[in-house]
């Protein structure tokens, strides 16, 4: 059973900055894509993801201010947020997807404060 486990949530203040992070139970080279999501009130969105082969995908609301990275020999995926907003709040949401079928981990909180 893959377990996806994420760190690094918190308080901060808007213009902050935090790092997730995400560390798998295996080698992150077995997954198509590794990303975060932020969930919102019914729906879960895509922040950023990155493919085995390191091309990487943001939301336009994230572009410029979040990076996503890996580092495949600790199994592990980054988010650096830097410039903060409110309205990044939410809890963030590990994904690995491998075959067409996803794992998630159980998510980490972020708050901005205005």
């Amino acid at each position: 059973q893959v377990q996806l486990v994420e760190s690094g949530g918190g308080l901060v203040q808007a213009g902050g900055s935090l790092r997730l992070s995400c560390a798998a139970s295996e080698s992150i080279f077995d997954f198509n894509t590794m990303g975060w999501y932020r969930q919102a009130p019914g729906q879960r969105d895509l922040v950023a993801r990155i493919t085995v082969g390191g091309t990487t995908t943001y939301a336009d609301s994230v572009k410029g201010r979040f990076t996503i990275s890996r580092d495949n020999a600790q199994n592990t995926v980054y988010l650096q947020m830097n410039g903060l907003k409110s309205e990044d709040t939410g809890v963030y949401y590990c994904n690995a997807n491998r075959l067409s079928r996803n794992y998630w981990g159980k998510g980490t909180l972020v708050t901005v404060s205005s």
